[in-house]
């Protein structure tokens, strides 16, 4: 025999087999891709469909599980000055364990419910505001993004032992009644935004006026549905886009945006910086810019510039004063709520 370099010589028909063998692949392919723009499509006509029923239960839970202010004016040892200080530290850890942005709200609603619910310690309000980034975590984030115990722990400088982590999470949910879910200010959002096209840089804006909110008391008690309406609003103004009217049970409330303008100023460092990157549409350097064009204006009409968002901007309603200042709340009579109350984990005893 002569020389062969293989013992397998390809066919013509071998040519004809790989040609329908990639011809089954595309199909598949083609019929796969078919599948998804159906149930694209099959989707789309369901949420239309309970769209309605949709909004109208988060609107039912979002009254169900609003916290009580007056009851957390009455706490014996935390302050709403502290709340601040606290928050700082929920947005670094949000930010750094990369949680979604609904996360941060529900940890914050978890925790404000908590402190109108029971006595809290200063000593364990960190340790508190933890166990409600933990519970929000788990309950609406990723798996893999869930931050652990002994993370959490070590972003405390190991100020709770990792068990103390552990009972104040089961003792915040027996608290709250096991009932977690909460319709939060970027859900309502992003129901808003479902009929028009995507603009992140609108999205983005009203989540930073929405964030700069949740360090003001005045705030704590605003439904997410109106704050979402209203953080729109505002963010449209200074954006320069059309107004839209949206067909919910609840209205926007011209005095909330008002507010909301208010507090544009002197928003918290942490959030400043943290919308100042590119990721979040520079959303700081929006508003940074945007009250620099309105400071120039104002000192150009006015002697003494205090710029005021127009009430032709939304609609005609009342508008608050502009002087807000944070105050620590004057306590009501303590002894029912030190009756009632439950307070908090202990110290861990010594070894």
């Amino acid at each position: 025999y002569g020389a062969c370099d293989s013992y397998f010589v390809e066919s013509q028909e071998d040519g004809v087999y790989a040609a329908a063998a990639a011809e089954r692949e595309r199909q598949r392919q083609a019929a796969k891709q078919e599948q998804k723009i159906l149930a694209a499509e099959l989707s789309r006509v369901t949420a239309d469909e309970y769209e309605d029923d949709h909004l109208q239960h988060m609107e039912h839970m979002e009254t169900e599980t609003m916290p009580d202010v007056s009851s957390i004016d009455v706490q014996t040892e935390i302050q709403w000055f502290m709340r601040p200080y606290l928050l700082d530290f929920l947005v670094e850890a949000h930010h750094a364990f990369q949680l979604l942005p609904e996360t941060l709200f529900l940890a914050v609603n978890l925790l404000d419910r908590y402190c109108s619910k029971r006595v809290v310690y200063k000593r364990h309000y960190q340790l508190v505001g933890c166990a409600a980034l933990l519970i929000a975590a788990k309950y609406g984030d990723r798996k893999e993004r869930v931050p652990t115990i002994r993370e959490l722990k070590s972003m405390c400088c190991s100020l709770y032992d990792e068990d103390m982590f552990m009972q104040m999470e089961w003792h915040v949910l027996q608290t709250l009644g096991w009932v977690v879910g909460h319709p939060t200010v970027t859900t309502f959002i992003q129901v808003a935004l479902n009929d028009s096209a995507y603009d992140p840089e609108l999205e983005h804006l009203a989540w930073y006026i929405s964030e700069i909110a949740l360090y003001h008391k005045e705030f704590v008690s605003v439904p997410a549905s109106v704050m979402a309406q209203s953080a729109l609003a505002l963010a449209r103004w200074i954006l320069g886009r059309q107004q839209v009217q949206y067909q919910w049970s609840t209205q926007m409330n011209p005095a909330i945006a008002y507010n909301l303008s208010n507090h544009l100023y002197q928003p918290s460092t942490v959030v400043r910086r943290k919308y100042a990157s590119a990721l979040f549409s520079s959303a700081s350097a929006t508003i940074d810019e945007f009250l620099r064009r309105q400071a120039q204006i104002a000192t150009r009409l006015e002697p003494n510039p205090s710029p005021q968002m127009p009430a032709s901007s939304f609609e005609e309603g009342p508008k608050p004063s502009t002087a807000y200042a944070i105050t620590t709340p004057t306590k009501g009579p303590l002894h029912h709520v030190v009756a009632t109350g439950m307070p908090t984990p202990p110290i861990t005893p010594d070894k």
